[in-house]
């Protein structure tokens, strides 16, 4: 059953969403699967047969963040590819698809990635 959708932009991004998630589906790699909000960016490794969530790493956690006031910049987005990237290659993964949750990729998006590939994931 489909919900309604009245928002255009809502309408729009849950057709990219979709449409990300059908080309990634098909891979027998785990998928790093990214969430984006107004304040905050979340990102988590689900297996791809059982879609178990294998480790989570957001920008809410003070752990990641440290001492970091803003959360919601590239410079955090770049904080949690470094930790997710680090917290993969800890579980013996580091080769993954990427999946943008049909987020565009610029922005905190592009930094979360490139931030996870410089530090050791594959994708």
């Amino acid at each position: 059953m489909k919900r309604k959708l009245g928002n255009a932009k809502v309408k729009a991004w849950v057709s990219r969403r979709a449409r990300t998630r059908r080309t990634v589906e098909g891979s027998d790699r785990p998928r790093l699967v990214i969430y984006r909000s107004a304040k905050h960016i979340y990102a988590q490794i689900v297996e791809a047969e059982s879609g178990r969530t294998i480790t989570t790493v957001s920008s809410r956690s003070k752990q990641v963040m440290g001492g970091s006031a803003a959360t919601g910049n590239v410079e955090a987005a770049k904080t949690v590819g470094k930790a997710i990237a680090a917290a993969a290659l800890e579980k013996k993964i580091d080769q993954v698809v990427f999946n943008r949750n049909g987020f565009l990729y610029h922005g905190r998006v592009k930094a979360l990635a490139e931030a996870a590939r410089e530090a050791g994931l594959r994708f």
